[in-house]
Formats: structure tokens, C-alpha cells, sequence
């Protein structure tokens, strides 16, 4: 199976309450052979319609970071841990997350990145521990069967609180550089 199939799958999915609201399920993009993976929490009104994971006003911030890190976005992969729409952006509630974890599961099966980039307290509980506070673990690595777990804030966080983007840049220079020597390792090994 490939990420296409995948896709084709869950594209009328109607495993949880979610799928009553949504324009259609964002599963996710980028490059299928990424080491380095980004999970949000869920699409917001401008994902829902266009298909894609963090293009609002989040995801722009997002490309901001990514861009001012030297990682392209085009080179990574990013999703989120629920694929359709919470009602009004609201944090997905954690059966939303237990359904849609076995999704980002055989995304994570395909794509088998080294680093996963956690952003904001949803995915982190999802994926690192469900008592995580975001304020507590943010910046600091978990190692799980050989992948790295980053948490750090979610870009609507950051537009909300503004003073929290250093704390975040700190993260995305630690993530630049493991990501850059997964890279570096790569390639030596080729």
C-alpha cells in the first residue's frame, strides 16, 4: 500500500462524529520518504476546504518557521492526529483521537520518519503520554523504538500568544539540526 491508496481508503470516512461537519478528510503532504514528520492537532475551516494541512493562517506561521529553520516543507511530511474538522477549531477530544490514531498509524507505517514533530497538547498526549502539559514537555526529546518525539507549541498558540514564538524557535533549531544530521547520515550511508 502507498500513501495514494491510503488516502482513497479514508476519503468518505465516517468512523467518528466528525465526518458530519466536513467539507472532505485532510489526511495530509509532502515527501512520502520524509525522516522528519509534523503532527498537529486537526484542520481548521481553510484545510477543511482545500484539502491540505496547515495552509490558514497557522500553517503560514508554520511555513515561516520551517523556511527561517532551512527545512523545506515541501521536503517533510505533514499531517494531523484527527483528519476532518473539530467544530469551530475547537482540540479534538480524545475518542476523536483514538479513532483517527490508527490512520496517522499506517501513515507513520509508510512514511517511517525518524523525528516527529509534535505541535501542540493533542498530539503530544496522543502520541507521548495522555497527562502531558504542552507548557511542561515542550523542547524536551522522547526516544520510542528508534523515533524521535519533539513537542513544541502549535502555531495558532503562537499567534495567540506571541511571546511564546523564542521558546518555539528554540525547538525548531534543535529539530533543524537532528534533522539535518538525519540527512547528513543518508547520505554518508549511500
Amino acid at each position: 500500500m502507498d500513501l495514494e491508496t491510503l488516502v482513497n481508503r479514508y476519503q468518505n470516512c465516517t468512523m467518528c462524529p466528525l465526518h458530519q461537519r466536513r467539507t472532505q478528510v485532510v489526511m495530509g503532504e509532502g515527501n512520502p520518504h520524509s525522516p522528519l514528520m509534523i503532527v498537529g492537532e486537526g484542520p481548521g475551516a481553510d484545510e477543511d476546504r482545500l484539502g491540505r494541512p496547515f495552509v490558514g493562517k497557522a500553517g503560514q506561521l508554520l511555513d515561516k518557521i520551517l523556511a527561517a529553520a532551512e527545512i523545506p516543507r515541501q521536503d517533510i511530511y505533514i499531517t494531523n492526529i484527527v483528519k476532518c474538522r473539530p467544530p469551530g477549531n475547537r482540540t479534538p477530544h480524545d475518542e476523536e483521537m483514538d479513532t483517527c490514531i490508527s490512520i496517522l498509524r499506517q501513515q507513520y507505517v509508510l512514511i517511517h520518519p525518524k523525528i516527529i514533530v509534535t505541535l501542540g497538547s493533542a498530539p503530544t498526549r496522543a502520541l507521548i503520554d495522555p497527562s502531558a502539559r504542552i507548557t511542561r514537555v515542550r523542547g524536551k526529546w522522547v526516544e520510542r523504538k528508534g523515533v524521535r518525539f519533539l513537542p513544541t507549541y502549535h502555531p495558532a498558540y503562537l499567534l495567540r500568544n506571541p511571546g511564546a514564538k523564542k521558546e518555539a524557535w528554540i525547538d525548531f533549531q534543535q529539530i533543524r539540526d537532528a534533522y539535518k544530521e538525519l540527512l547528513k547520515e543518508q547520505t554518508e550511508s549511500k
